[in-house]
């Protein structure tokens, strides 16, 4: 099995590095043929239907944000110290705290609450 596996991790290295080199080879030769097109070559391009002549890079940002009230879920911690003890055979047993954890629904009344907005294209329509 480690014999196959090695035969495919070579012959994927192989694969990569061939397509790397092709890749390069059309990169160059791509642009020693660039030229200017013929100036009796007419193309257009259809504008008609493109409603999105105008778009702009908006980006990332905090934004405030008004949340209505509403009930939610908090969680309540409880902790209880207990002292440490001498047991019925003269064993002593330190002190710990002991943690509960519950959950209590509370109501939070209306806020503002800041908002992270994530970067995106903001087009204006014509």
């Amino acid at each position: 099995m480690t014999a196959s596996l090695r035969a495919r991790r070579l012959v994927a290295g192989a694969a990569a590095t061939g397509l790397l080199g092709g890749g390069a080879a059309l990169g160059l030769s791509g642009t020693a043929t660039a030229a200017p097109a013929p100036a009796s070559t007419v193309t257009s391009v259809a504008t008609v239907g493109h409603h999105h002549d105008k778009c702009e890079w908006k980006k990332g940002h905090w934004e405030k944000e008004w949340v209505k009230g509403h009930w939610e879920k908090k969680r309540v911690v409880h902790k209880t110290w207990h002292k440490g003890h001498h047991d019925k055979h003269g064993n002593w047993h330190k002190g710990h705290w002991e943690f509960k954890v519950t959950y209590k629904w509370v109501y939070v009344p209306a806020h503002w609450e800041k908002v992270w907005v994530k970067g995106h294209w903001d087009c204006k329509h014509r």
